[in-house]
């Protein structure tokens, strides 16, 4: 009897001496210890994670998977860091994607357990693009962005710049700091911080061009808008339509979720799953719309619809589209093979931060050129800014109005008015007037005595005999009377008719 009892006690202090030393290693994450603890539970798992067997956690943890969320978040956690512990970067890296898609917390890749893989390719790879980093080029495109957006409030409220033009240009630059935006969130891994900028200047990839072509049109042809011309946003509705119930409308822990498993398949997170496809439409998109927007900047320099000085601007604004055009092609190549870093993959944003800061550039120094054919050259005749005479048309009636004068010689008619003229051109009394005025900065009678003046001077160099009577030519050349015709010549030449024949047999 006494014996039994003292194999009792010496069974029963061994019993307590081992379970003490569990507990002293670590047994769970709390003080209490189970009453029953299975081998393949996560406690045993916890135990020879924390003694360095980590092989059998790693099988442990594995067969927990299944289990409920919290257990489930746990397993995967320390599968990760058995992983990496055991030098597997592949797994520690894929285990790690899946605990941050059931509990996402960047700051877990700083764990010291990663430290055996942490130079390997496979964890640099999810370390940069999860981890935020901030770079002196993002914040440069931080920078150009908010640029961009002041530029797009200055246009706004600029009340000299037609309506369309303003809201044309407006929305051009609003599309590229947007994506300059992106660009910067995205370089610097800030998509996880705000999920909700994930894809978030997408949906304007087809409006480059449609935008700029019609701004074109606006101010060189001062273009009227027709109901056939939304034609052109329908690629942009479509697209739109698409991300809404893709992206736009989840919710930012399904877009995280999203994110994190184009990581684990080797992609871009801030990407679309649909990359491909939209890099090619939008190179097609702003190829056609490049071919557009040259005939009308070509039509314009060749009929020099715009004075001098917005011609220039807008050849420079056309060719640094084109700039864009071509390095946006580098880039949707570079980015559709999993580039993203290198002079050619920045050159596409170059292109779109040189536009901003030349348009904002623009908006600040010479804010007249967004007007374009709306802000006449003659600040002297206001009253014309209403008109409805296009352009060409403008040009077309100064070619009549030129040949009427120079080849008819409509001017040695000495009953001439305004509505004659206006009436051998077929157009209004007012439209008439405009010509003149906007072409060659005269009024209208200005205008006849300029070309009456001309010939009468002609007419006396070639009267070196002096056979003509200064009344005759007064006659011929249009005037009623000799008083009118000195007087014109003198404001003309500073010299009396008879003076400037004197002078000529002098010379």
């Amino acid at each position: 009897m006494g014996r039994s009892c003292y194999l009792v006690f010496v069974c029963t202090l061994i019993c307590a001496s081992c379970f003490s030393a569990i507990g002293n290693n670590g047994w769970n994450d709390t003080d209490e210890f189970p009453t029953i603890a299975l081998k393949d539970s996560l406690e045993w798992a916890d135990y020879y994670y924390n003694i360095g067997e980590f092989d059998k956690a790693l099988t442990i943890y594995q067969r927990q998977l299944d289990s409920n969320d919290a257990e489930n978040t746990h397993a995967l956690k320390k599968l990760a860091l058995c992983s990496a512990a055991m030098q597997n970067p592949a797994a520690a890296t894929n285990y790690a994607i899946d605990y941050l898609q059931s509990d996402f917390k960047p700051s877990f890749l700083l764990n010291e357990g990663f430290d055996p893989i942490r130079e390997t390719d496979q964890f640099k790879r999810v370390h940069e693009k999860i981890l935020p980093n901030v770079t002196v080029w993002t914040l440069i495109y931080l920078f150009v962005a908010i640029v961009g957006f002041y530029v797009v409030f200055v246009i706004s409220i600029n009340k000299q710049i037609h309506r369309a033009s303003r809201l044309l240009i407006a929305s051009f630059i609003f599309i590229h700091s947007l994506f300059i935006l992106n660009i910067s969130v995205n370089s610097s891994n800030y998509m996880f911080e705000f999920p909700h900028t994930y894809l978030m200047s997408t949906w304007a990839s087809f409006l480059y061009g449609p935008l700029l072509y019609f701004y074109f049109k606006s101010i060189s042809q001062k273009y009227q808008f027709k109901g056939y011309d939304l034609l052109h946003a329908l690629p942009t509705l479509t697209l739109l339509l698409y991300l809404m119930v893709g992206v736009y409308l989840v919710s930012a822990e399904d877009k995280i979720h999203l994110m994190l498993s184009r990581i684990q398949s080797g992609l871009n997170p801030q990407d679309s799953g649909k990359l491909l496809l939209l890099v090619v439409l939008k190179i097609v998109s702003l190829t056609i719309y490049g071919f557009f927007i040259r005939k009308v900047y070509l039509k314009t320099a060749k009929e020099k619809l715009l004075d001098s000085r917005k011609i220039v601007w807008q050849k420079n604004v056309y060719q640094i589209h084109i700039l864009y055009v071509i390095t946006y092609t580098a880039y949707g190549f570079l980015v559709v093979n999993q580039i993203n870093s290198g002079v050619v993959y920045a050159t596409s944003t170059a292109a779109m931060a040189l536009m901003v800061l030349y348009v904002g550039y623009s908006a600040n120094i010479q804010p007249e050129v967004f007007s374009g054919a709306y802000a006449y050259k003659n600040r002297l005749f206001p009253k014309y800014e209403k008109s409805g005479l296009t352009p060409s048309l403008s040009n077309e009636l100064k070619e009549n109005l030129l040949h009427l004068f120079a080849v008819e010689k409509i001017y040695k008619e000495n009953n001439i008015n305004l509505d004659m003229v206006a009436e051998k051109l077929s157009t209004t009394r007012h439209n008439a007037s405009q010509i003149i005025n906007e072409h060659f900065d005269v009024s209208f009678h200005e205008f006849v005595n300029m070309y009456r003046i001309q010939e009468a001077k002609e007419l006396l160099l070639e009267d070196k005999s002096r056979k003509l009577n200064i009344i005759n030519v007064a006659y011929e050349v249009g005037y009623n009377n000799k008083v009118t015709f000195n007087k014109a010549f003198k404001k003309d030449t500073q010299l009396t008719p008879s003076e400037y024949q004197k002078s000529i047999l002098r010379v």
